[in-house]
């Protein structure tokens, strides 16, 4: 099987596990997948929606100019999301891969120094001298196992919870593209005043949607994570449309 076809079949088999229901209240099972898209969807919204705003305050006699800032600001944006979400996830991947190796190295050179500093961890944990002794010693006779342990305990670093580089830049990229189209669509179809209440009002709609599938994940209260979410892109929107009102009198 290709490179690309394992990956594939991954990135399928993380999309189907997301729809199963959680094993335990504690697992968080997709969030390396869902960070990216919830970020990626409210940074294409909050960002485009602005972007818009803006031009609209400086130009409020060019609907063509709009249009054209919309779109750029949704590929741009949405380009710029894959691209920094792939560097940020495969950098990672880079990381964790070079610890592995030099765990390997540490453990085949001077295994007695690994086991004292794992002893370390796990005495640092409330476990007696003793009891860190026993489970170390059943975790050494595993190289493998003693690597990923090593590189959790001592590291801090995970494959699970990295994900893959890219389903984060596709997942990134797809829901920054989707966010930013929300306030573009009504000066697609309409123009003037119309756009302007319909763009604000379907944006506003949707940041306080995206709040309240956050509040699923995060167990917050629903009503509050989305009037939070509706309420900074308001404030984001009216800033921008501000300034853009100041930059468009300055400039005729």
């Amino acid at each position: 099987m290709s490179q690309f076809a394992t990956r594939a079949s991954a990135l399928t088999q993380r999309i189907k596990s997301l729809k199963e229901a959680p094993e335990s209240p504690h697992e968080t099972r997709g969030s390396s997948v869902v960070r990216p898209v919830v970020f990626g969807a409210t940074d294409g919204l909050v960002c485009n929606l602005s972007l818009i705003m803006g031009v609209a305050g400086a130009a409020k006699e060019d609907p063509h100019s709009i249009v054209i800032a919309g779109i750029a600001g949704l590929l741009a944006g949405g380009f710029s999301m894959a691209v920094g979400e792939y560097i940020s996830v495969q950098s990672q991947r880079e990381l964790l891969d070079y610890q592995i190796d030099l765990q390997r190295h540490q453990l085949h050179h001077t295994p007695q120094q690994e086991h004292d500093i794992l002893c370390e961890i796990y005495e640092a944990k409330g476990l007696s001298p003793a009891e860190s002794e026993l489970i170390v010693k059943k975790i050494m006779r595993d190289p493998e196992r003693a690597i990923d342990t090593f590189v959790r305990e001592e590291i801090g670093l995970s494959a699970e919870t990295m994900g893959s580089p890219i389903a984060a830049g596709i997942g990134s990229m797809s829901a920054f593209s989707v966010g930013a189209v929300v306030p573009l669509i009504p000066f697609l179809l309409t123009t003037g005043g119309v756009a302007f209440t319909a763009s604000i009002a379907a944006s506003l709609a949707a940041l306080f949607a995206i709040g309240l599938a956050v509040s699923r994940l995060t167990h917050r209260r629903a009503i509050l994570t989305g009037l939070r979410q509706a309420g900074l892109g308001a404030a984001a929107a009216a800033v921008t449309y501000g300034i853009g009102s100041l930059l468009g009198t300055a400039v005729h």
